[in-house]
This record gives C-alpha cells, sequence and structure tokens, in this order.
C-alpha cells in the first residue's frame, strides 16, 4: 500500500483547495491517472497516481482544504483493504526525556522544532502548541553572532543570497539534506540583524568579502529572477567574483534518476522528477512538483515552475521561463529566453523569446 501525499505546489502557501476529485472511493487507477487538482492563490497542478491500484481511504473532498505533507488517500492492491491507522495529531506527553513535563504539542509542530534544532523548554506548557508558536518562538531566538571557522574553509557553512520566499523554501530545503548548516542571509535590502526562519540577516553585498575570509566559500542563490532573469544572472557573478561557489541542491523528497546531470547551482525543490539522461545547465531550477522527464535539456538559468510537465526531449534555452501547471509535449524546442504563461499547453517548438500566453494552446 502506497500512501498520496498532499504535495507542496507553492513554497509560500503550506495549504491547497481540493479544486476538484477526479475519483472516488475504491476506483481502480493506472499509474499516471489525475487524482485531483489542487490550487493556491498563485499555483495549481494535479497529483497523479504513481502506481496502478485502488483508491482508498480519501480524506478530503472537492472543496476542502488541506496541507502539504497531509495524508489525500491510499493506493492498494484490493479496494478491501485495510485503512492505517491515522497517526495521532498531538504528540503525547512523555515521561522520559523528550518533552518537558506538562508539554502538549502537535506532530506538524514537532517535526518543525527538532527540524530546526528549537530548545522545547522554551514552549508554552498552558497552551496546546502548534506550528504557528513554534515559528513565534523560532523568530524570538537571539543567535549569536557568526564565529569564524576555525579552518580556512568550512566545507559545511552556505549563505543563502536573498531573503525572500524563495529564499525561506531555500533555508528548509538546505536543512532538510542535512549536509550544510546555514549561516546567514544576505540580502541588499533587509536590515542587518533580522532574523528569517532562526537564520540572521548578515548585510548585503558588502558582506561577502569579509564571509569568504572566515571561511564561508558556498552560497545558494535565492534570488528568482521571475520577471528578469537577467537580475538572477548579477547574483551568480557577484557570488563568483568574491570567490563563492554555488552547489547544486536538491530536496530529498525529490526523484532524480542516476543518469541525470545536474550542473553547479542547480535546484530541485520537493516532489519534482528529473528523468533518465536529462541535462540541468548551470543555476536551472525545477521547482515544486515539476517534471522534467527522460532526455530533456535545460539551459544555464531555466526556470521550470511548480507543476509544470516537460514530455520526454524536450530542449529549454538559457533564461527561458516555464510557467506554473504548462505541459510541454514531446520533443519541442523552447527558445533562449522565451516565456511560457502559467497551464498553457505547448505542442510545437517555440522562438527565441517567444511568448506564450496563460492558458493557451501554443501555436494558436
Amino acid at each position: 500500500m502506497d500512501t498520496v501525499i498532499i504535495p507542496l505546489i507553492n513554497p509560500n502557501e503550506p495549504e491547497a483547495l481540493l479544486a476538484d476529485l477526479h475519483v472516488s472511493e475504491g476506483q481502480r487507477v493506472d499509474a499516471g491517472t489525475p487524482l485531483c487538482t489542487l490550487e493556491t492563490t498563485k499555483a495549481s497542478a494535479e497529483v497523479l497516481a504513481e502506481r496502478d491500484g485502488y483508491v482508498i481511504g480519501l480524506r478530503l473532498s472537492a472543496g476542502q482544504t488541506g496541507r502539504a505533507g497531509e495524508v489525500l488517500c491510499y493506493l492498494a492492491d484490493s479496494p478491501d483493504e485495510l485503512i492505517p491507522e491515522p497517526a495521532s495529531p498531538v504528540a503525547e506527553v512523555s515521561q522520559g526525556k523528550e518533552l518537558p513535563p506538562g508539554l502538549r504539542i502537535t506532530a506538524p509542530a514537532m517535526a518543525l522544532a527538532r527540524a530546526h534544532g528549537l530548545d522545547l523548554s522554551r514552549l508554552p506548557t498552558n497552551v496546546l502548541v502548534t506550528e504557528s508558536v513554534v515559528r513565534a518562538s523560532l523568530e524570538e531566538v537571539v543567535r549569536p553572532e557568526f564565529t569564524p571557522p576555525s579552518s580556512s574553509f568550512d566545507p559545511q557553512a552556505v549563505i543563502v543570497y536573498g531573503g525572500g520566499g524563495h529564499g525561506k523554501s531555500l533555508i528548509d530545503l538546505v536543512r532538510s539534506l542535512g549536509t550544510y548548516k546555514v549561516v546567514g542571509v544576505v540580502d541588499d535590502g533587509l536590515p542587518k540583524g533580522q532574523v528569517i526562519l532562526g537564520v540572521p540577516v548578515l548585510g548585503g553585498l558588502e558582506a561577502l568579502p569579509e564571509l569568504q575570509t572566515q571561511g564561508v566559500r558556498l552560497a545558494v542563490n535565492a534570488v528568482g529572477g521571475i520577471g528578469d532573469v537577467g537580475v538572477r544572472v548579477k547574483v551568480f557573478q557577484k557570488l563568483a567574483q568574491a570567490g563563492f561557489a554555488c552547489p547544486a541542491v536538491a530536496h530529498p523528497s525529490a526523484v532524480i534518476e542516476p543518469s541525470a546531470v545536474l550542473a553547479a547551482g542547480v535546484q530541485v525543490f520537493p516532489h519534482a522528477y528529473v528523468g533518465s539522461d536529462a541535462r540541468l545547465g548551470y543555476g536551472a531550477i525545477v521547482n515544486t512538483g515539476a517534471i522534467v522527464s527522460h532526455d530533456c535539456v535545460l539551459g544555464d538559468y531555466v526556470n521550470i515552475s511548480p507543476g509544470a510537465l516537460l514530455a520526454g526531449g524536450v530542449q529549454v534555452g538559457s533564461g527561458a521561463l516555464v510557467g506554473m501547471g504548462v505541459t510541454v509535449n514531446l520533443g519541442v524546442r523552447v527558445g533562449v529566453g522565451a516565456r511560457l504563461g502559467n497551464s498553457s499547453t505547448v505542442k510545437t517548438d517555440v522562438p527565441d523569446k517567444g511568448v506564450v500566453r496563460a492558458g493557451s494552446i501554443w501555436p494558436d
């Protein structure tokens, strides 16, 4: 039995509306069958069956709201299989060392606290602690000044350049890897000392030389460049000039086939798929729930938005933007700097700097 989880289709909106439910309890489905359509204020995506099976244990109906990470349903070998007992939404009060006496905390809040290393004794015991309470406690944590590493290079230290929504998503992504430690945010438009998801803002561009001398040599570029990809490119250039390298990062829930090749600076977000022999260029983004099928080639700085679907052998030119929920047919070439509007369907090649209107079918 496989569990179908509600995906995060917009990093800034953990909750999504179940706009349409395409299946019913006990229905048999094939792999790839749409189970439901989810919508947020900025994104829309279909949840597909990952294997053949029977839909059992549906938790939501059309019109209801679900949260990323919650169970939508199960795919079973038989419609009569027993549905797993739902996990308790509240962590039990422990008599041992795990929880402070009297602490009542929801399971999602506990997961968030553990992910950020929050001291549980800081949490109140007179209320049920939810995720919002944990986030408030994280913002109140006074972080010590960044201490330079003892060696000339700390291979785990990394900064996030940009403190907006994309930056928050990358902080969580990098933390989920367990490989790096995020020592700070660099942002030219935020005040030094502000705290973002428990990470201090260290300053703007002027902070890079000092960080470099302190042994920090790794960075992730959190400037998305949706309106102007040149802004994102300039950040990569500034980082390189200051002596920073940008490693490729991929969320643990993303599936990347062993034969796929990811250049430096690539970012692959939760529940995305990168297929066999795919090639992703420098600084490319494959956002939440997007599919880059076998033999696809993405140029440098390409941005594949949440829920987009590229069929096999698609080529996307440097700096192109593929909008949310876009479908690109087999073997299509998308030109350099092209922009494909949200929910469009692209059946033939798009020229360099071509624009496909949102919701349209190309060619019209």
